[in-house]
């Protein structure tokens, strides 16, 4: 049967109905509704990315593209800072990244050291930090005064520009607890020492290879 298509309009009414059918007002009903949540979700939407943007203008509130624990500092001008990605730490032996190309070279021999040994044992060395650029570790400090309220506070944590070894190129960061304290034990072995009490991953070049590590400080501040 070929369908015929309707010439006039036959309205509700003329089908007994005094008003449209429950279906229809159903409809309409969904239709509004939908209408409505979609101009909620779009102010919603416009609101959190406004809040958002406020919030990454604050200084200390470290964003999602940061790969400092402090924030992300202006690089040099070679555009190189050492920065590593502490959700991705690297290798000791990864000399394609500044963070240990430019260690010093005993400091970067020795870790390398201490990784292949420390892998017979099953334990991974892996750096969140080495060398950093002057420009990265004044921002580092700036970042940390923010987050702990004042300099002094920050300093325990942070050291100057001038005052780090990561600058220098004379001081590590390992990554995860186990490896750290492999290298606590038997760093000496190679010259590496833990420094601060505060810092368990901070190690430095602080011994001939066999010899004593000299005391812990207490924090980084004693070493301004």
């Amino acid at each position: 049967m070929s369908r015929v298509p309707r010439e006039t309009y036959v309205s509700p009414q003329q089908h007994g109905f005094p008003h449209p059918p429950p279906a229809v007002v159903r409809r309409r009903r969904a239709v509004a509704i939908g209408a409505a949540v979609i101009v909620a979700t779009a102010i919603a939407v416009a609101v959190v990315a406004t809040l958002m943007t406020s919030v990454t203008n604050i200084p200390g509130i470290a964003r999602a593209a940061d790969s400092a624990p402090f924030g992300a500092p202006s690089a040099p001008a070679d555009g190189e800072t050492g920065a590593i990605d502490i959700t991705e730490p690297i290798s000791p032996f990864n000399e394609e990244h500044p963070a240990v190309s430019r260690l010093n070279p005993d400091l970067r021999a020795a870790i390398q050291a201490a990784a292949a040994d420390a892998e017979a044992d099953g334990i991974q060395i892996e750096l969140t930090s080495g060398w950093r650029s002057a420009d990265y570790q004044a921002g580092l400090l700036n970042d940390a005064i923010a987050d702990y309220g004042s300099e002094q506070a920050a300093r325990e944590f942070v050291s100057t520009p001038e005052a780090s070894k990561h600058v220098t190129g004379d001081a590590v960061d390992v990554a995860r607890v186990d490896p750290a304290l492999w290298i606590e034990q038997y760093g000496n072995a190679y010259g590496l020492c833990r420094v601060f009490a505060n810092e368990s991953w901070h190690f430095e070049l602080a011994t001939s290879p066999g010899g004593e590590c000299p005391p812990m400080l207490a924090d980084a501040s004693e070493a301004q």
